[in-house]
């Protein structure tokens, strides 16, 4: 603690008397002391106080997760790579205004945007990301060497590495059949952590907030929340509650929704004193076909599907524990 707060004097210029002030005052520099979510324990204690001005007991809890959307425009792959190549333009044309060159210009221009994206016929989209592609080739090769150690920079690098491939020497879009099409893919550079989640149909963009409530006869009070992003399961959520909880003196009931159900969790809450009551099954009930896939002892890989196809790839989530199959069309065309 003694050695980062000495690193943070020296990066902000603080005298002794400041930095000593600073540690008691500003919870930003205490966060990057301890690691600690400051915010988090200010509502705990709260909570903790109106809990017990309540009178209820936190025998009985509930738990549920809600979609915390990041406050980000939705972007098309052609509008998130331009977005990315103005940024880190600008960011060069900032630093040293001679360098792009007359190509790659019209970027710093605040109107540029309309003319490529919207004031364009549908029939040229193809031609206008292949201009994009050979931009940000070009961009690339100019920053890669004075300009790698900006935020912009290192997003511009994270958007073509995740939405594009080389091939040939040619750059071109990722496409499903090349994989590594995942969530956590940049969103919007606006917010880089935000991911994506398709959840009862909707589409979310950023994160998911699971909160805990303990319920009296007076009321109900919030005492517990965890954030993160928006592809953390229900499930992973009260695994990481339950290794965090002490031990309970007392039986302890958390309800919840089948989403955080599994044997797992039920025995983890257990060895914490604790009766984990799901309330429902998630989502629409499963086919009954589903029961004929033959899968590996582990459960995590399909081996055969009812007709005795073995899959042409398979991948098990973890987060979910479920299989992700993909199989060829011409065995699955006229299955019954």
């Amino acid at each position: 603690m003694i050695v980062g707060a000495l690193i943070i004097k020296e990066l902000f210029d603080y005298s002794d008397d400041e930095i000593v002030e600073n540690l008691m005052l500003d919870f930003r520099i205490q966060y990057a002391l301890h690691n600690k979510d400051l915010y988090h324990d200010c509502v705990k204690d709260l909570s903790a106080s109106i809990v017990k001005l309540m009178g209820i007991s936190g025998k009985v809890r509930r738990m549920d997760s809600m979609m915390i959307e990041s406050n980000i425009r939705k972007l098309s792959r052609m509008e998130l790579i331009y977005t990315c190549i103005v940024k880190l333009a600008m960011y060069v044309n900032k630093i040293n205004g001679s360098v792009l060159s007359d190509d790659l210009k019209h970027y710093i221009d605040p109107n540029d945007f309309n003319r490529v994206i919207y004031r364009q016929r549908s029939t040229d989209a193809d031609e206008r990301m292949k201009q994009l592609l050979t931009d940000a080739d070009k961009l690339l090769a100019l920053c890669e060497s004075d300009y790698n150690d900006s935020t912009e920079y290192d997003l511009f690098v994270r958007c073509l590495s995740e939405q594009t491939i080389v091939e040939n020497e040619n750059r071109r879009l990722r496409t499903k059949e090349d994989g590594g099409m995942k969530s956590t893919m940049l969103q919007n550079p606006s917010d880089p952590e935000a991911t994506f989640r398709n959840k009862a149909g909707k589409e979310h963009r950023g994160y998911a907030a699971n909160l805990e409530e303990s319920v009296g006869a007076n009321g109900s009070v919030v005492t517990e929340y965890q954030y993160e992003q928006n592809n953390h399961s229900d499930s992973q959520f009260i695994q990481e509650h339950l290794a965090q909880m002490d031990n309970q003196e007392e039986r302890t009931v958390i309800v919840t929704d089948g989403a955080y159900s599994g044997t797992e969790n039920t025995q983890l809450a257990a060895h914490k004193n604790v009766e984990l009551i799901t309330t429902s099954l998630t989502e629409k009930p499963a086919p009954d076909i589903l029961a004929d896939f033959e899968f590996n002892e582990e459960g995590t890989k399909v081996l055969r599907c009812p007709a005795g196809h073995a899959p042409k790839s398979c991948s098990y989530m973890k987060p979910s524990n479920q299989c992700a199959v993909s199989s060829l069309h011409e065995q699955c065309a006229n299955c019954p």
